[in-house]
């Protein structure tokens, strides 16, 4: 009965492949997904190219502003022959240009800029959803590489044994070389299996550390998002359709198209400005100069152009036609999009319903397999089973087991991706504990300004 407790205690493990420590100091998979929210490298770089394409809506504006520029110019001769003469000239002015007119391409400029910042910022959720779900990927994969480490350790531990054993029987002849044969080859299988196990561990850590920024240390056990999930695929679909960013940025993206053609489309009407200026001259001559005219004059101008355009070589109208392909193609772009996002949300509802059944059905797989495992070795201990039967049986059972915690695994990825799909991977929707980035804040910050080349941070 002594070998018999041996064996159970080796090959039973808890039913549920998840299995990592309750400790207060455990990490959660939220707060993991917290770090990553404020850690990930990628998230912080897509964060500042939002940041980039808000001050395109500045750059826009501009067109509707006075423009302002002042010259100054200041020459000195010296005239030597029959008559000397040094002369100093100068001329100094403001002038200043205010567009009157553009043919309406500064206002679908601007229109056309702020649909782009809005596709940004769908962008930036994109990002975050995906960075969240690669969060999450990442933190299962380590739980899961560790559990099946542990499995591979106590399956080495289980043929170790039965290694011993099968000496022990050689010894007192009951037992064969090739079943001491036998039971080695399993035992050096199963050591480069754990070796690889491990080494699996290492690189699932890694990942880890790239995505969430810090090194993976006792983490618990995540469940699947079961009570955020819709009831029924079709509600899935349907918050999909009109909630994943994605498609929101796609649509952005058509309605800066739009703007884009219109304001090329502007190059063909007339613009009018208007122009006023103030300059100065200075004219003198150097004491004991033959020329002793001096004195200086102010003049002021203001006045108002207006261009017509007749033909440019036919370069508007390729840019107007260029304009309206890209819209055209913008448009497909939110089908493919749409389609693309139909077909991830099937598979992640149908991975994680397979999922949940195949669960279950590993769990009656590993009491099957472990009640077998347990009768072939009573039965090799009287002689009507082999060494072969028992190591058979043990190969089984540790099969069900990998089964099961890869299977748990998809379960919690498969709830994370359906959540991505629907663009609900969020900060609100999961109810993380970290201070939420706002690009809206960016935005009205920098939208207005006239001057000043400091960021919004005072860089």
């Amino acid at each position: 009965m002594s070998f018999f407790r041996s064996v159970v205690l080796a090959t039973a493990i808890p039913s549920a492949a998840f299995v990592a420590s309750t400790t207060v100091s455990a990490e959660t998979i939220f707060g993991a997904l917290s770090k990553a929210y404020q850690n990930n490298s990628t998230l912080n770089s897509t964060r500042a190219g939002v940041r980039v394409t808000d001050e395109s809506v500045a750059i826009a504006r501009s067109g509707w502003r006075p423009t302002i520029s002042g010259s100054a110019k200041i020459d000195y001769s010296n005239t030597r022959g029959e008559s000397s003469t040094r002369l100093t000239t100068g001329n100094f002015g403001v002038q200043i240009d205010q567009p009157l007119f553009d043919g309406f391409q500064t206002r679908n400029n601007v229109a056309q800029a702020e649909a782009q910042v809005r596709a940004a910022m769908e962008g930036l959720n994109t990002q975050q959803n995906t960075t969240l779900f690669e969060a999450a990927r990442a933190y299962v994969n380590v739980i899961h590489d560790r559990q099946i480490a542990r499995l591979r350790e106590q399956d080495l531990k289980f043929l170790t044994e039965q290694v011993r054993t099968e000496r022990s029987r050689l010894d007192v002849g009951e037992g064969t070389r090739t079943s001491v044969a036998q039971a080695e080859a399993r035992q050096a299988t199963a050591r480069a299996q754990l070796s690889a196990a491990q080494a699996q561990v290492l690189a699932s850590a890694a990942v880890y550390r790239q995505i969430i920024g810090v090194q993976p240390g006792k983490l618990k056990a995540p469940a699947p998002l079961v009570k955020l999930l819709p009831s029924n695929i079709e509600n899935v679909i349907a918050a999909a359709g009109s909630e994943n960013p994605a498609i929101l940025a796609d649509q952005h993206r058509v309605d800066a198209s739009g703007f884009g053609v219109k304001a090329t489309e502007g190059a063909l009407l007339p613009t009018l400005s208007a122009k006023a200026g103030i300059s100065q001259k200075y004219r003198g001559a150097s004491p004991g100069s033959d020329d002793g005219s001096d004195g200086s004059s102010t003049s002021t101008s203001i006045g108002a152009t207006l261009t017509v355009p007749v033909y440019s070589g036919g370069r508007t109208s390729a840019q107007i036609r260029q304009q309206k392909e890209k819209l055209g193609r913008a448009r497909i772009d939110v089908d493919v999009t749409r389609d693309q996002v139909g077909s991830t949300v099937v598979a992640a509802w149908t991975a994680y319903q397979a999922g949940r059944e195949t669960v279950e059905a590993n769990h009656a797989s590993i009491a099957a397999a472990q009640l077998a495992l347990t009768g072939v070795i009573e039965e090799r201990d009287v002689g009507q089973k082999t060494t072969l039967d028992v190591l058979n049986a043990q190969n089984v059972v540790i099969s069900a087991q990998i089964k099961l915690a890869t299977s748990e695994r998809d379960v919690v990825i498969s709830s994370y991706s359906i959540m991505r799909a629907m663009g609900r991977l969020t900060v609100d929707h999961l109810g993380l504990r970290v201070r939420k980035h706002e690009p809206k804040e960016h935005y009205k910050a920098v939208k207005d300004k006239w001057t000043g080349s400091e960021t919004a941070d005072d860089r």
